[in-house]
């Protein structure tokens, strides 16, 4: 093996493994300035207006799997872990969600951190504070290798505020 692929080599193995962020249990501190995404934007605690509970199971489910919201509204997720394995919340769009979930299953050990998941071990609550500041259909899931596709996923509809 020449010289120029060994460094090759050692320099994918470094670059993926440290792209890679936390998953496990506790609170993950996040020092990424807020990041528009299509559905969204990571809310401000302060800014909280309401609070919306969700579990997760090992049946693969969310309870409540639907979920509606007004455009501008910043909700606290709390997240109850029921199952006996780790499960997570996944907000995004389908098309976000189908690549992330392929990655996932190529590379079940992946780890992810961003503002708008959460990862929470069996029997632990976990949160996220997001604001909806964008109309349209979005969804969340459980990106977890065989969970996404076992059907563990919901549906978020953001409304306009009608004046």
């Amino acid at each position: 093996m020449n010289n120029i692929y060994r460094i090759f080599l050692v320099s994918l193995v470094v670059g993926v493994s440290t792209c890679a962020q936390a998953h496990g249990e506790g609170v993950h501190a996040r020092t990424v300035s807020p990041e528009q995404k299509d559905w969204g934007i990571a809310g401000d605690e302060l800014s909280v207006k309401r609070t919306v509970t969700l579990s997760m199971d090992d049946n693969m489910r969310f309870t409540p799997s639907l979920l509606s919201f007004k455009q501008g509204e910043t909700v606290r997720f709390v997240i109850r872990n029921k199952g006996k394995m780790l499960h997570e919340l996944v907000i995004g769009t389908r098309k976000e969600l189908d690549q992330h979930a392929a990655m996932m299953l190529k590379f079940p050990t992946m780890e992810h951190d961003e503002p708008y998941m959460a990862h929470v071990a069996s029997g632990k609550t976990g949160g996220l504070v997001w604001t909806f500041n964008r109309t349209g259909e979005f969804d969340f899931a459980c990106l977890i290798a065989g969970h996404y596709q076992a059907g563990m996923v919901g549906k978020i509809r953001v409304t306009a505020v009608v004046p």
